[in-house]
Protein backbone atom coordinates (compact mmCIF):
# COMPACT_ATOMS: atom_id res chain seq x y z
CA UNK A 1 0.00 0.00 0.00
CA UNK A 2 1.31 3.82 -0.83
CA UNK A 3 0.04 6.89 0.86
CA UNK A 4 0.45 9.70 -1.22
CA UNK A 5 -0.33 13.42 -0.75
CA UNK A 6 1.37 16.74 -1.21
CA UNK A 7 3.94 18.29 1.35
CA UNK A 8 2.39 18.55 4.76
CA UNK A 9 -0.78 16.46 4.17
CA UNK A 10 -0.08 14.06 6.94
CA UNK A 11 1.80 11.36 5.09
CA UNK A 12 4.90 10.75 7.35
CA UNK A 13 2.55 11.45 10.74
CA UNK A 14 0.17 8.90 9.79
CA UNK A 15 3.34 6.44 9.19
CA UNK A 16 4.55 7.52 12.58
CA UNK A 17 1.68 7.17 14.32
CA UNK A 18 0.99 3.53 12.97
CA UNK A 19 4.19 2.55 14.03
CA UNK A 20 3.41 3.82 17.61
CA UNK A 21 5.93 6.96 17.74
CA UNK A 22 3.68 9.50 17.57
CA UNK A 23 0.22 9.81 19.76
CA UNK A 24 -2.94 10.08 17.36
CA UNK A 25 -4.58 13.44 18.77
CA UNK A 26 -7.93 10.92 18.81
CA UNK A 27 -8.93 7.89 17.55
CA UNK A 28 -6.62 4.78 18.01
CA UNK A 29 -4.62 2.71 15.60
CA UNK A 30 -4.65 -0.90 15.70
CA UNK A 31 -2.85 -3.82 14.39
CA UNK A 32 -4.06 -7.30 14.26
CA UNK A 33 -7.00 -7.03 16.38
CA UNK A 34 -5.11 -5.18 19.11
CA UNK A 35 -4.32 -1.38 19.82
CA UNK A 36 -1.12 -0.02 19.11
CA UNK A 37 0.03 2.24 21.94
CA UNK A 38 1.46 5.51 21.90
CA UNK A 39 4.35 6.86 23.49
CA UNK A 40 1.89 8.43 26.22
CA UNK A 41 1.05 4.85 26.46
CA UNK A 42 4.20 2.87 26.21
CA UNK A 43 7.88 4.40 27.75
CA UNK A 44 9.43 2.95 25.31
CA UNK A 45 7.64 3.88 21.91
CA UNK A 46 7.11 1.76 19.06
CA UNK A 47 5.52 -2.07 18.62
CA UNK A 48 7.22 -5.28 18.10
CA UNK A 49 5.52 -6.12 14.72
CA UNK A 50 5.93 -2.92 13.35
CA UNK A 51 8.85 -1.80 11.92
CA UNK A 52 9.74 1.84 10.53
CA UNK A 53 12.10 3.32 8.34
CA UNK A 54 12.63 7.05 8.46
CA UNK A 55 13.80 9.33 5.82
CA UNK A 56 16.78 9.85 8.06
CA UNK A 57 18.69 7.06 8.92
CA UNK A 58 21.61 6.39 10.70
CA UNK A 59 23.99 3.36 10.80
CA UNK A 60 27.55 3.30 13.68
CA UNK A 61 30.54 4.93 12.41
CA UNK A 62 33.79 2.35 12.54
CA UNK A 63 31.93 -0.54 12.60
CA UNK A 64 31.63 -3.31 9.62
CA UNK A 65 28.14 -3.91 8.44
CA UNK A 66 28.27 -7.62 10.21
CA UNK A 67 28.76 -5.72 13.36
CA UNK A 68 26.42 -3.42 12.71
CA UNK A 69 23.76 -6.38 12.08
CA UNK A 70 24.57 -8.75 14.34
CA UNK A 71 23.94 -6.32 16.73
CA UNK A 72 20.18 -7.07 16.96
CA UNK A 73 20.02 -10.24 14.66
CA UNK A 74 18.08 -12.90 16.51
CA UNK A 75 18.04 -14.57 13.05
CA UNK A 76 19.50 -18.06 12.50
CA UNK A 77 22.53 -17.83 9.74
CA UNK A 78 20.79 -19.32 7.22
CA UNK A 79 17.78 -17.12 7.83
CA UNK A 80 20.20 -14.34 8.13
CA UNK A 81 21.86 -15.52 4.76
CA UNK A 82 18.52 -15.55 2.63
CA UNK A 83 17.14 -12.07 4.25
CA UNK A 84 20.50 -10.68 3.23
CA UNK A 85 20.50 -11.73 -0.57
CA UNK A 86 16.77 -10.50 -0.55
CA UNK A 87 18.25 -7.27 0.74
CA UNK A 88 21.23 -7.36 -1.92
CA UNK A 89 23.78 -6.64 0.44
CA UNK A 90 25.54 -10.11 1.48
CA UNK A 91 28.75 -8.58 -0.50
CA UNK A 92 28.63 -5.65 1.91
CA UNK A 93 28.82 -6.94 4.90
CA UNK A 94 32.87 -7.29 5.23
CA UNK A 95 33.07 -3.35 4.00
CA UNK A 96 32.60 -0.14 7.29
CA UNK A 97 29.32 1.71 7.32
CA UNK A 98 31.37 4.46 6.67
CA UNK A 99 32.25 3.44 3.23
CA UNK A 100 28.77 2.74 1.73
CA UNK A 101 26.73 5.05 -0.73
CA UNK A 102 23.14 6.35 0.15
CA UNK A 103 21.92 3.26 -1.86
CA UNK A 104 23.84 0.88 0.01
CA UNK A 105 23.37 2.76 3.47
CA UNK A 106 19.05 2.27 3.12
CA UNK A 107 19.60 -1.36 1.91
CA UNK A 108 21.77 -2.36 5.05
CA UNK A 109 19.21 -0.17 6.91
CA UNK A 110 16.42 -2.27 5.78
CA UNK A 111 18.06 -5.63 6.62
CA UNK A 112 18.39 -4.14 10.09
CA UNK A 113 14.47 -3.45 10.89
CA UNK A 114 13.98 -7.06 8.83
CA UNK A 115 16.13 -9.03 11.44
CA UNK A 116 13.84 -8.39 14.06
CA UNK A 117 11.00 -10.39 12.00
CA UNK A 118 8.39 -7.49 11.84
CA UNK A 119 4.26 -8.58 10.00
CA UNK A 120 4.39 -4.65 8.54
CA UNK A 121 7.04 -2.46 7.58
CA UNK A 122 6.68 1.16 7.12
CA UNK A 123 8.98 2.87 4.39
CA UNK A 124 8.88 6.98 4.70
CA UNK A 125 10.17 7.91 1.51
CA UNK A 126 12.59 5.23 0.50
CA UNK A 127 13.68 6.37 -2.48
CA UNK A 128 14.62 9.59 -1.93
CA UNK A 129 18.42 10.85 -2.69
CA UNK A 130 18.91 7.98 -4.88
CA UNK A 131 20.03 7.71 -8.03
CA UNK A 132 17.84 5.56 -10.75
CA UNK A 133 20.23 2.74 -10.78
CA UNK A 134 19.68 2.40 -6.45
CA UNK A 135 16.04 3.71 -6.86
CA UNK A 136 15.51 0.52 -9.03
CA UNK A 137 17.55 -1.86 -7.14
CA UNK A 138 15.93 -0.58 -3.46
CA UNK A 139 12.23 -1.14 -5.38
CA UNK A 140 13.34 -4.80 -6.55
CA UNK A 141 14.35 -5.30 -2.59
CA UNK A 142 10.94 -4.08 -1.70
CA UNK A 143 9.01 -6.44 -4.33
CA UNK A 144 11.07 -9.39 -2.97
CA UNK A 145 10.54 -8.47 0.65
CA UNK A 146 6.86 -8.70 0.08
CA UNK A 147 6.54 -11.50 -2.39
CA UNK A 148 8.88 -13.54 -0.73
CA UNK A 149 9.04 -13.02 2.76
CA UNK A 150 5.23 -12.37 3.38
CA UNK A 151 5.58 -8.42 4.58
CA UNK A 152 3.31 -6.39 4.38
CA UNK A 153 4.69 -2.54 3.21
CA UNK A 154 3.58 0.78 3.54
CA UNK A 155 5.05 3.29 1.87
CA UNK A 156 5.00 6.86 1.46
CA UNK A 157 6.30 8.60 -1.51
CA UNK A 158 6.06 11.73 -3.74
CA UNK A 159 7.08 10.49 -6.58
CA UNK A 160 4.26 9.18 -8.81
CA UNK A 161 6.30 6.57 -10.99
CA UNK A 162 7.24 5.00 -7.81
CA UNK A 163 3.92 4.84 -6.10
CA UNK A 164 2.05 4.02 -9.43
CA UNK A 165 4.67 0.90 -10.39
CA UNK A 166 4.63 -0.56 -7.45
CA UNK A 167 1.41 -0.34 -5.30
CA UNK A 168 -1.01 -2.60 -5.42
CA UNK A 169 -3.02 0.14 -3.31
CA UNK A 170 -3.45 3.94 -3.18
CA UNK A 171 -4.58 6.48 -0.33
CA UNK A 172 -4.40 9.63 -1.03
CA UNK A 173 -4.40 12.25 1.65
CA UNK A 174 -5.05 16.24 2.10
CA UNK A 175 -4.87 17.81 5.14
CA UNK A 176 -4.64 14.85 7.39
CA UNK A 177 -7.88 13.38 5.46
CA UNK A 178 -8.36 10.69 3.31
CA UNK A 179 -9.52 11.97 0.75
CA UNK A 180 -9.57 8.91 -2.43
CA UNK A 181 -8.24 5.33 -1.99
CA UNK A 182 -7.96 2.83 -4.95
CA UNK A 183 -5.54 0.94 -7.35
CA UNK A 184 -3.16 2.85 -9.16
CA UNK A 185 -5.31 2.61 -12.29
CA UNK A 186 -8.51 4.03 -11.08
CA UNK A 187 -6.29 6.62 -8.55
CA UNK A 188 -4.01 7.69 -11.92
CA UNK A 189 -7.62 7.47 -14.76
CA UNK A 190 -10.31 8.49 -11.99
CA UNK A 191 -8.99 11.45 -9.87
CA UNK A 192 -11.66 12.71 -7.70
CA UNK A 193 -10.49 16.24 -7.83
CA UNK A 194 -7.76 18.28 -9.11
CA UNK A 195 -5.50 17.93 -6.12
CA UNK A 196 -5.59 14.07 -6.83
CA UNK A 197 -5.03 14.33 -10.56
CA UNK A 198 -1.87 16.64 -9.93
CA UNK A 199 -0.49 14.24 -7.49
CA UNK A 200 0.19 12.02 -10.37
CA UNK A 201 1.69 13.71 -13.11
CA UNK A 202 0.42 16.36 -16.11
CA UNK A 203 -3.34 16.75 -16.94
CA UNK A 204 -5.81 18.74 -19.04
CA UNK A 205 -8.81 20.48 -18.28
CA UNK A 206 -10.85 20.73 -21.09
CA UNK A 207 -14.14 23.57 -20.66
CA UNK A 208 -17.59 22.10 -20.92
CA UNK A 209 -18.17 24.59 -23.31
CA UNK A 210 -15.50 23.57 -25.80
CA UNK A 211 -17.19 19.94 -26.10
CA UNK A 212 -18.27 20.38 -29.98
CA UNK A 213 -14.50 20.33 -30.59
CA UNK A 214 -14.55 16.40 -29.93
CA UNK A 215 -16.78 13.51 -29.56
CA UNK A 216 -18.75 14.52 -26.33
CA UNK A 217 -19.73 10.82 -25.63
CA UNK A 218 -16.07 9.99 -25.04
CA UNK A 219 -15.05 13.31 -23.10
CA UNK A 220 -18.04 12.62 -20.73
CA UNK A 221 -16.99 9.43 -20.05
CA UNK A 222 -13.92 11.48 -18.19
CA UNK A 223 -14.10 12.59 -14.70
CA UNK A 224 -15.40 16.40 -14.57
CA UNK A 225 -14.46 18.97 -12.09
CA UNK A 226 -16.62 22.02 -11.95
CA UNK A 227 -17.01 22.87 -15.54
CA UNK A 228 -13.91 21.34 -17.17
CA UNK A 229 -13.63 17.79 -18.38
CA UNK A 230 -10.48 15.86 -17.19
CA UNK A 231 -8.03 14.16 -19.32
CA UNK A 232 -4.34 13.27 -19.09
CA UNK A 233 -1.64 13.74 -21.99
CA UNK A 234 -2.17 10.28 -23.22
CA UNK A 235 -5.90 10.43 -23.73
CA UNK A 236 -5.47 12.29 -27.17
CA UNK A 237 -3.22 11.90 -30.31
CA UNK A 238 -1.31 13.73 -33.14
CA UNK A 239 -3.05 13.39 -36.62
CA UNK A 240 -2.81 14.36 -39.95
CA UNK A 241 -4.34 18.39 -40.06
CA UNK A 242 -6.22 17.84 -43.05
CA UNK A 243 -8.06 14.82 -41.46
CA UNK A 244 -9.52 16.45 -38.05
CA UNK A 245 -11.77 19.13 -37.20
CA UNK A 246 -9.73 20.10 -34.13
CA UNK A 247 -6.46 22.04 -35.16
CA UNK A 248 -3.54 22.67 -32.57
CA UNK A 249 -0.60 25.12 -33.15
CA UNK A 250 2.48 23.20 -31.62
CA UNK A 251 4.04 25.89 -28.79
CA UNK A 252 6.28 23.56 -27.45
CA UNK A 253 8.08 20.30 -27.50
CA UNK A 254 9.68 18.34 -24.31
CA UNK A 255 11.79 15.02 -25.00
CA UNK A 256 11.35 12.60 -22.32
CA UNK A 257 13.83 9.88 -23.49
CA UNK A 258 10.40 7.25 -24.70
CA UNK A 259 8.28 10.10 -25.86
CA UNK A 260 7.38 13.59 -26.34
CA UNK A 261 5.01 16.10 -24.92
CA UNK A 262 3.74 18.56 -27.07
CA UNK A 263 2.27 21.94 -25.61
CA UNK A 264 -1.05 22.61 -28.23
CA UNK A 265 -2.88 25.75 -28.26
CA UNK A 266 -6.30 24.42 -29.39
CA UNK A 267 -8.67 27.32 -30.03
CA UNK A 268 -7.56 29.75 -26.85
CA UNK A 269 -6.69 26.90 -24.40
CA UNK A 270 -3.13 24.73 -24.46
CA UNK A 271 -3.53 21.12 -24.45
CA UNK A 272 -0.96 18.72 -23.24
CA UNK A 273 -0.16 15.55 -25.34
CA UNK A 274 1.87 12.87 -24.84
CA UNK A 275 3.12 11.12 -27.93
CA UNK A 276 5.88 8.79 -29.47
CA UNK A 277 6.11 9.91 -32.98
CA UNK A 278 9.00 12.54 -34.17
CA UNK A 279 9.34 14.97 -36.40
CA UNK A 280 7.50 17.79 -34.94
CA UNK A 281 8.59 21.64 -34.79
CA UNK A 282 7.43 24.51 -32.60
CA UNK A 283 4.93 26.07 -34.66
CA UNK A 284 3.82 23.18 -36.96
CA UNK A 285 0.01 22.97 -36.84
CA UNK A 286 -1.24 19.26 -36.52
CA UNK A 287 -4.93 17.42 -35.80
CA UNK A 288 -5.94 16.39 -32.91
CA UNK A 289 -8.24 13.11 -31.62
CA UNK A 290 -8.98 11.29 -29.12
CA UNK A 291 -7.23 8.14 -27.87
CA UNK A 292 -9.70 4.36 -28.24
CA UNK A 293 -11.28 3.01 -26.59
CA UNK A 294 -12.86 5.37 -23.75
CA UNK A 295 -15.65 2.37 -23.16
CA UNK A 296 -12.54 0.51 -20.77
CA UNK A 297 -12.36 4.18 -19.01
CA UNK A 298 -16.08 4.28 -18.69
CA UNK A 299 -15.85 0.70 -17.16
CA UNK A 300 -13.56 1.87 -15.00
CA UNK A 301 -15.29 4.64 -13.77
CA UNK A 302 -18.02 2.21 -12.91
CA UNK A 303 -16.43 0.35 -10.78
CA UNK A 304 -14.64 2.47 -9.11
CA UNK A 305 -16.60 5.34 -7.55
CA UNK A 306 -18.83 2.46 -5.56
CA UNK A 307 -15.68 1.33 -4.11
CA UNK A 308 -14.08 5.07 -3.25
CA UNK A 309 -17.52 6.14 -1.76
CA UNK A 310 -17.12 2.61 0.39
CA UNK A 311 -13.21 2.98 1.28
CA UNK A 312 -14.27 6.64 2.59
CA UNK A 313 -16.70 5.30 5.08
CA UNK A 314 -14.45 3.14 6.66
CA UNK A 315 -11.62 4.94 6.77
CA UNK A 316 -13.50 8.34 8.05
Amino acid sequence: MAIAGATGAGKSTLLKMIAGLLQPDRGSIRFEGKNVPGPNEKLIPGHDAIAYISQTFELRNNYRVEEELDYTNKLSDEVAASLFRICRISHLLKRWTDELSGGEQQRIVTARALIASPRLLLLDEPFSNLDMGHKQLMKNVIEDITEKLKITCILVSHDPTDILSWAHEIIVIENGKIIQQGNPKQIYLQPVNEYCAALFGRYNLIDTTKLHLFDKADLLSLPQFGDAIFTRPEHFKIVDATLSAVKGIIKKIVFFGSYFELDLLVADSVIVVRTMETGFAENDEVGLSLSKPFSFLTRLRQACLPIVRLSLTIFS
